[in-house]
């Protein structure tokens, strides 16, 4: 899947965020102009426009995606509850919503939605299970939308047992499975 196309530059760091532990490929651009330099050949597989702090130049931002030949779809924009008015006669610059803040695994579902209905759904490889995320791309991990600061055996111990839930291993099964049979190091390192 290509690039989601981001604005404003930088955007908001919770969608920086976001995006990443969902896995998208996502660029962030400040203008129009800079979006059409930036384009991927085969085009931006969507937007996210964050419209809370450059309402004006995110709604110009919005039209000039729309406006183009082949217009970007989807789009997605991000308001304030202030900014709902803002929505009103702008249905064509947009394909969906989310008020900021925003929770996470909102923007997330809502982005899902809109690039199954559009054909171009992503496929990042996501182990998801009781409110824990972990992107096996990227290597991040999340519960509830938090970011979780691991080290890489913590990593792979988590996301070992994510991938078997209601499984019972042994603290030998565990050192073979996820440390490896040529682990030197004590039996009670799982401890």
């Amino acid at each position: 899947m290509e690039p989601v196309a981001v604005f404003p530059d930088p955007p908001p760091p919770d969608l920086a965020r976001t995006l990443d532990l969902a896995g998208y490929r996502w660029v962030a651009v400040g203008s129009a102009d800079e979006a059409a330099r930036q384009e991927p050949a085969n085009g931006w597989a969507g937007a996210v426009v964050c419209c809370d702090t450059d309402p004006d130049g995110a709604w110009a931002f919005c039209r000039a995606l729309r406006k183009r030949d082949a217009p970007v779809a989807p789009l997605m924009v991000l308001v304030g509850g202030g900014q709902l008015a803002d929505l009103e006669l702008r249905d064509e610059l947009f394909d969906d919503f989310c008020l900021t803040p925003f929770h996470p695994m909102e923007v997330q579902a809502r982005l899902r939605h809109l690039f199954h209905r559009g054909g171009a759904a992503p496929n990042p490889e996501l182990v998801e299970h009781s409110g824990l995320a972990l992107n096996l791309e990227t290597y991040q991990a999340s519960i509830e939308g938090r970011p979780l600061d691991l080290t890489y055996m913590e990593y792979e111990l988590l996301k070992f047992l994510a991938q078997n839930p209601g499984k019972v291993f042994t603290r030998e099964m565990l050192l073979s499975r996820v440390w490896g049979y040529e682990y030197y190091g004590g039996a009670r390192t799982v401890d």
